[in-house]
């Protein structure tokens, strides 16, 4: 095994330590409540990030699942991004918690998985995300389809919420408008 992968799995085993680590953390905090836990790959390119938890993500207790997560994946697939590169989690862990309880732990799931492009869907996420106040990062503007500067490492592509555009076309047409740029980025990265 070259060098560069022995590396890149010393790298992958330690997130995916701390992911579960930070998972235990999260149920921990909530007591009774079900948290819902980010999923996917634990050093993904990509960073799927919505606001808050829907009723199919807490009965599972895992970001993405149900409709979102559907309708995600068939994007992804349309756009030639490679699903297995993808992390996805909510700003709120529980259904009634408050954002302030849940912002450590983005900040921590930021640091792990250490995205090259966080896709921030919806106002709510991007004032969420911008609250979070991590290192080195630029205030993220609500701009729809446009690939913004986040930190000397990674970019924001802003997007409407998939939660509140599965259930009418123009907000569908909306939301895919402004998420195909993600193809066109994909496309581009360095394939090594």
């Amino acid at each position: 095994m070259p060098a560069t992968d022995e590396i890149y799995e010393k790298y992958l085993q330690k997130a995916i330590v701390e992911i579960n680590d930070l998972a235990h953390e999260v149920a921990r905090t909530g007591g009774p409540r079900v948290p819902v836990v980010g999923s996917g790959h634990p050093l993904g390119d990509v960073m799927l990030l919505k606001f808050k938890p829907q009723p199919a993500e807490v009965q599972e207790g895992v970001a993405f699942y149900g409709r979102a997560g559907q309708a995600i994946l068939k994007s992804l697939q349309r756009l030639h991004v490679d699903p297995m590169s993808v992390y996805g989690t909510n700003c709120v862990k529980f259904t009634d918690g408050d954002e302030e309880e849940s912002r450590p732990f983005l900040t921590r799931e930021l640091h792990i998985v250490q995205p090259k492009l966080i896709v921030a869907m919806g106002e709510s996420t991007v004032e969420y995300l911008n609250s979070v106040e991590f290192p080195l990062a630029d205030k993220v503007e609500y701009k729809p389809g446009e690939l913004q500067r986040f930190t000397p490492t990674g970019q924001v592509l802003v997007v409407p919420d998939i939660d509140t555009a599965l259930d009418e076309a123009p907000a569908k047409t909306q939301f895919w408008n402004a998420f195909k740029p993600l193809g066109q980025w994909w496309a581009e990265l360095p394939p090594y």
